[in-house]
């Protein structure tokens, strides 16, 4: 007997562990953000580009390559003789040239590079900020259907509740057959409710699965979070001034323009002319001088920039800076719409929002009540209780889809301001 009871709790100690090692423990939205910065294919193939920039600085700061020459001549040949000395008269001449570039083409090409690179972290931003949209959208769905989810299931447990309750008060001959059919066949609608809940959590976590590149089964994946709302709110013009400061869009507009305009002193120093410094050795055996056997020479090579000066790139570098100005004058307008839309959708929903939380809620649940005692007590028909059952779970739903708008209202606000301004 001792040992049979001790197989048994073993066994149900390894089955607890078992269960415990596949369950998976809810994550915050710190967490889910942090997994998708890491995991995300999208991000992290665009966050590449900024190393790819930054290889490019690099290649903008080389300094040109000298030019090695060697040239041999005066090779004798005698035929008629049959010799051949290869050497015997042969000069050779080893010569050593490099380009000197002028006005700070190097440098302006490396500071061009770099700006490149500051835009290319601005796009990086801006794309992660959108990403981090859609990410927060799976967020606040995935806990709306949980809480959708529940609601539909403390309904259905409510109203089996009152099913038992009108079964004992049909055997005691209280309620006719008709309004016991009636009550049972409404219990569809509540099963309804809580498979359509399930099948929406399951698209929502799909989604978020999907985003975070997580390959962990839906049953073992959760994630857990604030549903409500927040009453307090910044001011239009403070919310604004933040969006002006940090979206990374206009950040990039404005790089765009320092860009064009270093790339445009880049175009009149390449219109400069660039010398060309050369040294070279000879060595002349058969030179009848016996100073000039071996001599060094040196020369100095410089285009004559007559025609080619330049003229197209420092023309369309200049209207270049003009073209990013209107761009970034662009941005800022787009910036402040998206700021202003997403404040005035956030207003409305907290509008609609404060008179549930305050009252709508509350008067739901006690007109329910009220119904549920009275028709039990004979005071009130099955229909008003019905309605009014309808009405209680219209009212807590469209509380809870209006707090789903809320938050996908803040993510958008956040959004357009390029940071968390609502938790």
């Amino acid at each position: 007997m001792n040992q049979t009871l001790w197989r048994y709790s073993v066994l149900f100690l390894l089955l607890g562990c078992g269960l415990e090692a596949g369950a998976q423990q809810a994550l915050t939205w710190e967490q889910v953000r942090n997994r998708f910065e890491t995991n995300n294919p999208t991000l992290v193939a665009d966050k590449i580009n900024i190393d790819e920039s930054r290889a490019e600085e690099i290649t903008a700061f080389l300094r040109p390559n000298p030019t090695f020459t060697l040239s041999a001549d005066g090779t004798q040949i005698a035929p008629d003789r049959g010799e051949w000395k290869p050497f015997a008269g042969t000069f050779e001449t080893p010569s050593l040239s490099y380009l000197h570039e002028r006005q700070h083409k190097r440098e302006l090409r490396l500071e061009s590079a770099k700006m490149a690179t500051l835009i290319a972290e601005s796009n990086h931003a801006d794309l992660e900020r959108t990403l981090i949209f859609n990410l927060r959208n799976a967020f606040v769905s995935t806990l709306q259907a949980k809480a959708v989810l529940q609601l539909a299931k403390d309904n259905l447990a409510y109203y089996d509740r009152l099913l038992d309750i009108s079964r004992n008060r049909f055997q005691a001959g209280d309620i006719a057959q008709i309004d016991l059919d009636r009550l049972e066949l409404q219990r569809v609608q509540y099963e309804s409710d809580v498979q359509t809940a399930v099948v929406n959590l399951r698209t929502s976590k799909i989604q978020l699965l999907t985003l975070l590149n997580d390959r962990t089964p839906i049953e073992q994946f959760d994630v857990a979070g604030t549903f409500d709302f927040n009453d307090q709110l910044l001011s239009q013009d403070e919310v604004r001034k933040i969006a002006l400061d940090t979206r990374p869009d206009l950040k990039a507009a404005v790089e765009a323009i320092d860009k064009s305009q270093t790339d445009h002193r880049l175009a009149i120093a390449n219109g400069s002319t660039d010398p060309t410094f050369s040294a070279w050795y000879t060595h002349n055996s058969s030179n009848n001088n016996p100073f000039g056997i071996n001599t060094i020479g040196v020369s100095v090579s410089i285009p004559l920039r007559i025609f080619d000066r330049n003229q197209g790139e420092k023309l369309r570098t200049q209207l270049d800076i003009t073209r990013n100005e209107r761009l970034r004058d662009a941005a800022e307008v787009a910036v402040l719409s998206d700021v202003d839309s997403g404040y005035a959708t956030l207003e409305s929903d907290l509008t609609l929002l404060r008179p549930y939380k305050a009252k709508y809620l509350a008067q739901s649940v006690r007109v329910r009540d009220t119904i549920l005692f009275s028709y039990q007590h004979g005071g009130a028909a099955l229909l008003d209780f019905l309605n009014a059952e309808a009405e209680y779970r219209s009212v807590q739903l469209n509380y809870l889809n209006l707090v789903g708008s809320y938050l996908t209202a803040a993510a958008q606000l956040n959004q357009a301001v390029g940071r968390e301004v609502i938790q």
